[in-house]
């Protein structure tokens, strides 16, 4: 990790949560991107062959609408930002623009690397790649603009996937692990942990895969996350544990 330009934060607070509702979710989604707008989720999901963007109604996880991607792509995060619906691909190299309302492809933008995670702060497009960085792109060129390297302590944090940014912080779902990272924004310090451990029941995650897919609505200030192939998506409410002074050092929980 590069030297951070900006001085650790104070404390680290670690989350719990309550449920405050679950809804039905479509098991055979593999969820890489997750988005709330105007009354309805839009939801990216991935695998050769499976990969699409969906509009699905919140309360019954039904498809509205669904635009499939060739099976060439493997789809990843999304975001939307300017009427547009914006898509990431693993390992094509290639992010594709889509008219919100119709779901008709506009344009597609390139990029070096792994696609991941997406969303943006009302100006920049955000991106994760999988590592540690986090990109910036200017959301009308899709050029970088900018780069965050993620960290807890002096510890790189790995494994950023998909992305939400939440009231002036980004959240951060971790590959294969049950935490959401807090993040600053500006400077890529990790403020807080959210630990969303036993939301599916056993027999429920046997049939699932990983915790991924975050979505915030702005407002109603209701946060939903689900993961790939779980048949259930979740609102959930923040429940403060506990506050710790900032680590100087310190592996992920």
């Amino acid at each position: 990790l590069p030297p951070s330009e900006y001085p650790p934060p104070d404390k680290i607070t670690f989350y719990g949560y309550e449920v405050v509702h679950a809804y039905p979710h479509d098991p055979a989604a593999f969820t890489q991107g997750l988005v709330y707008a105007d009354g309805f989720l839009y939801e990216g999901t991935g695998m050769h062959g499976a990969s699409s963007i969906r509009k699905v109604t919140l309360e019954t996880g039904e498809v509205l609408q669904k635009h499939s991607l060739a099976p060439a792509y493997f789809g990843e995060g999304i975001t939307l930002h300017g009427g547009r619906l914006i898509q990431l691909t693993w390992k094509s190299q290639t992010g594709f623009i889509y008219d919100l309302e119709t779901f008709q492809k506009t344009g597609d933008f390139a990029y070096l690397g792994e696609g991941w995670g997406l969303t943006h702060d009302g100006k920049k497009l955000i991106m994760s790649d999988g590592s540690a960085k986090v990109r910036l792109l200017d959301s009308d060129t899709f050029q970088q603009a900018g780069m965050l390297y993620i960290r807890f302590g002096d510890t790189p944090v790995k494994s950023i996937n998909e992305l939400e940014y939440v009231e002036g912080k980004l959240y951060a779902n971790i590959w294969r692990e049950d935490h959401i990272a807090v993040i600053d924004p500006d400077s890529g310090y990790v403020t807080g942990w959210i630990d969303l451990s036993g939301l599916l029941t056993t027999e429920e995650a046997r049939k699932a895969d990983v915790l991924n897919g975050i979505a915030w609505d702005a407002g109603g200030k209701r946060l939903f996350v689900t993961g790939k192939n779980w048949p259930k998506l979740f609102e959930i409410r923040l429940v403060e544990k506990r506050t710790e002074p900032y680590p100087v050092s310190k592996t992920q929980p």
